[in-house]
């Protein structure tokens, strides 16, 4: 759709602590829409947000809707960051309107999911794709004969702290 392409194999340096957290909705009963679309139309502006005010901590995202299911993986700084949030204004307004709205009705289901990503313990591979995922987030190099192999960065020294030699 008129991204960028970045030719070639790309991946990033792991020396950072990220926080990645998904978040979704399900819609179980279509004909519920009175149920499920108010909390599709609640994302968006805490999205605006999040984009608006770089010091929440919020990096970047990526979003897919399915079918039935929503999904958006999140970026964050710091686990505190995001428990913050969650703990804010606009996020509690949110909960507040799902739990009145829906409740224990099954017409929508929710979930999330947090992940604290220690440096050093993840990996990425890009090709021939945009900015994407991590690679948006911390930026991404080259892969090298020394980054080849998903083993080879998951055990990658970060090369940008002492002299190459080889």
């Amino acid at each position: 759709m008129g991204q960028k392409l970045y030719p070639g194999r790309y991946t990033v340096e792991n020396g950072t602590d990220i926080v990645v957290f998904t978040i979704g909705m399900r819609i179980n009963k279509w004909w519920a829409i009175h149920k499920w679309f108010p909390v599709f139309l609640a994302m968006p502006g805490m999205i605006k947000e999040l984009y608006t005010n770089k010091e929440l901590g919020f990096l970047s995202m990526e979003s897919f809707i399915g079918l039935r299911t929503t999904f958006m993986m999140q970026y964050w700084q710091s686990e505190q960051q995001l428990i913050d949030y969650a703990r804010g204004p606009k996020h509690l307004k949110a909960w507040k309107a799902f739990n009145k709205k829906v409740g224990n009705n099954d017409a929508v289901g929710i979930y999330h999911e947090t992940y604290l990503v220690q440096k050093g313990h993840y990996e990425s591979i890009y090709g021939n794709m945009p900015k994407f995922g991590l690679g948006k987030v911390l930026g991404t190099v080259p892969v090298t004969a020394a980054r080849k192999t998903a083993a080879q960065r998951l055990k990658h020294e970060d090369l940008t702290s002492r002299a190459e030699v080889d």
